[in-house]
């Protein structure tokens, strides 16, 4: 059942809650100088003053509750993003009129508050835009590491030339993802170039929906044993904590490619440095737990691991597609159109 019950009876869609006729929208940004310059370019800034007023946080560093408070005053649409705090009822009596929240990054839990939704202010965030830079760097560790390019360049420094008996060709294999969410099912859109089977498991989506996206649905235990990559794409929730354990690293196949471009959470760190000492698997880990890894972390040494300083997501140049996307959101709200990245009270609970 859905929380508070004096939430404003207003359709998720309607026209009626948007801003028509020419009226020009406030705008707050809440997130600090040097966040909105990352993300938020002087075109994306323009192109939201075509939509009203913007006030900007000019200020270095986190908004305190009292800072929100003052940029939301009279808003009619917040932006946040990265190092914005909770959307308290303190916050948010300074914006009565207040409709719409795009949150320019992933989680919305950091900002979201039962009073958003008590009050009918609708949420987005941009979680797709951030999944489909997660999704093209799992590809690229998919072909580098079924091309053995990383040995084979260290070997190569190194004065040798092959031998390239480990390398495969992205054909006829089985590749398993786990989590058909935005970056999974950008995932396995990618891996459809590719002539291989696709199996994905993720209890909530079914043998239909993953039909349509290219994909067989399994069971995990099945994924695991068949895939000769295995790509997780699942959140850090209770129910994800180490789901890649003793039992379930041990059914994979010899020379399998294990990716994580999730969170370090969802596998048993130190249940996979031991498989990957017997030299049966290759891993590339994007994230571990904690972040980062002791200097004496076994993954920091063996030879068929590649970590990387969680670079997946958007870091430079890529952030600029999740201010596409808020800029997205904001227009299909003002036209009336379903937003692209709206997220429901109903669904945090799933939600990493």
């Amino acid at each position: 059942m859905r929380r508070g019950g004096n939430r404003r009876d207003i359709p998720l869609y309607s026209p009626s809650v948007s801003f028509r006729g020419g009226i020009r929208v406030k705008i707050a940004m809440l997130q600090g100088k040097e966040t909105r310059e990352k993300v938020f370019r002087p075109e994306h800034l323009a192109r939201l003053r075509e939509f009203g007023d913007v006030t900007l946080n000019e200020e270095s560093g986190n908004p305190t509750e009292e800072r929100a408070r003052s940029l939301m005053a009279g808003a009619d649409v917040a932006i946040t993003s990265w190092g914005c705090g909770p959307l308290t009822e303190k916050v948010l009596e300074n914006a009565p009129n207040l409709k719409l929240v795009l949150h320019a990054a992933g989680t919305v839990k950091p900002i979201v508050t039962d009073a958003l939704w008590r009050r009918g202010i609708r949420v987005s965030n941009a979680t797709e835009a951030l999944g489909k830079g997660v999704a093209e760097t799992a590809l690229g560790f998919t072909i580098v590491s079924l091309k053995d390019m990383w040995r084979l360049s260290r070997g190569t420094r190194e004065g040798g030339w092959g031998p390239v008996s480990g390398v495969r060709e992205v054909y006829g294999l089985t590749i398993g993802v786990v989590g058909g969410g935005r970056a999974g099912s950008h995932y396995v859109k990618l891996m459809r170039q590719f002539d291989v089977r696709i199996l994905l498991y993720d209890p909530f989506v079914d043998e239909n929906r993953a039909r349509e996206m290219g994909a067989e649905k399994a069971e995990l235990e099945e994924l695991l044993r068949a895939s000769d990559v295995v790509s997780i794409h699942v959140p850090s929730l209770p129910e994800t904590y180490r789901m890649f354990d003793e039992a379930r690293l041990a059914m994979m196949k010899d020379d399998c490619v294990l990716i994580n471009t999730a969170r370090g959470s969802v596998i048993d760190e130190a249940a996979l440095a031991a498989e990957l000492g017997k030299g049966r698997l290759f891993a590339c880990l994007d994230v571990t737990d904690p972040e980062p890894p002791p200097p004496d972390h076994p993954f920091r040494r063996l030879p068929n691991v590649i970590l990387t300083p969680h670079i997946a997501g958007a870091v430079n140049n890529g952030l600029a597609r999740i201010a596409h996307a808020v800029i997205q959101d904001l227009t299909a709200f003002i036209e009336g159109r379903p937003l692209n990245g709206e997220v429901r009270e109903e669904q945090m609970h799933v939600l990493a």
